[in-house]
């Protein structure tokens, strides 16, 4: 299997992004499984190789994936604007460099000359001058002209799901239909079985109020939206349970009886799976044409520039791109040489006297 050709974003110059970046392409052994293209401004590369004192590193520029080489860091200019990186401060200025770069990325990721994509964190304050962009899930789903995607969030021991994600939580209850919990529970058990090489994945829903709405005296959304939507999708071929109240659950550790959770909302998910893996957990996008993952942390203002970030996140996407990866390399082969199908015959013995 060749290796995969995979797409990097700068992030926010003035975060954390690029040293994270830097700190994981410097080790050899990165380029004997996959061959990676930063996409970046040179100059903001060359002051984050500066910041994280490191000499002895070189990358190729080129312009086109087709000149991408094995065993070399290579690089698509971004931008080449004398942009000055001031570390931990949120600008406009910052925002449109991490902007051009992902952008960029995603022309060459929609003509499919990548295999994957793997994008550092950006402040979404600073390029919302951009149209339509409240974060990266949403701009790579609307980009790449995808109907519906999936945030996951995935550590060793859990996987969470999102049936909604940056949005004011008063808004959350009139985003929650039958048809969108059940379309958010086709893409995750499609990706699970795709994407992680799960043969029948438990899918785990959790409700929306407290204490599951206390039979309608909290709320009625249980009742009435979420469990007909598990019914629904339990009839069409899937695996799901629910609804679950969140505090329970997690708190009993129920997480580890299923391969992945569905939440209802941003934060009903991610305090208790940053809680298990602030450090080391990735963000994975399901249900679009490319594989994308990333960091599950932010800029990262209040540790920027001083060459102490840790890059145990960043690596963890970047080798879960590269399984998964593998793992749908893997999918498509089993599908395309299925065993032929033998009509089952019962067989008669007759004992000789």
């Amino acid at each position: 299997m060749a290796k995969p050709i995979i797409g990097i974003s700068q992030g926010d110059p003035n975060g954390v992004g690029l040293e994270v970046v830097i700190k994981t392409l410097q080790h050899s052994f990165i380029y004997e499984y996959c061959i990676p293209v930063l996409y970046c401004n040179p100059k903001t590369f060359t002051s984050a190789k500066k910041m994280c004192n490191i000499e002895n590193y070189s990358y190729t520029l080129i312009r086109d994936i087709s000149e991408a080489k094995e065993n070399q860091l290579n690089m698509i200019a971004s931008s080449n604007d004398n942009f000055e990186v001031q570390y931990g401060k949120a600008s406009l200025n910052a925002g449109k460099e991490a902007f051009l770069a992902i952008n960029r990325m995603m022309q060459d990721a929609k003509a499919k000359k990548l295999n994957a994509i793997v994008t550092a964190p950006v402040d979404k304050s600073t390029i919302k001058i951009e149209q339509g962009f409240t974060g990266h899930t949403g701009f790579i789903t609307q980009y790449l002209g995808a109907q519906n995607s999936l945030m996951i969030l995935a550590c060793e021991e859990l996987k969470v799901g999102l049936i909604t994600e940056h949005v004011a939580l008063s808004k959350i209850a009139s985003l929650i239909t039958k048809d969108v919990i059940i379309n958010k529970i086709k893409i995750a058990s499609e990706s699970l079985k795709k994407d992680f090489g799960i043969v029948k994945p438990r899918i785990a829903v959790l409700g929306l109020n407290p204490h599951n709405g206390d039979s309608g005296t909290i709320g009625n959304e249980e009742k009435e939206i979420i469990l007909p939507a598990i019914e629904q999708a339990n009839k069409e071929g899937m695996f799901c349970f629910g609804p679950y109240s969140a505090d329970g659950f997690f708190g009993m550790k129920n997480y580890l009886q299923f391969d992945l959770v569905l939440a209802m909302y941003h934060d009903q998910g991610l305090i208790p799976f940053k809680s298990l893996a602030f450090e080391d957990g990735i963000n994975f996008t399901a249900g679009i044409s490319i594989i994308r993952t990333s960091p599950d942390h932010g800029t990262g203002y209040d540790i920027a520039g001083k060459n102490i970030a840790l890059t145990l996140s960043f690596s963890n996407a970047l080798f879960a791109a590269i399984d998964i990866y593998k793992q749908q390399n893997e999918t498509a082969e089993l599908k395309s040489k299925p065993l032929a199908y033998q009509e089952l015959k019962r067989e008669r013995f007759r004992l000789e006297g």
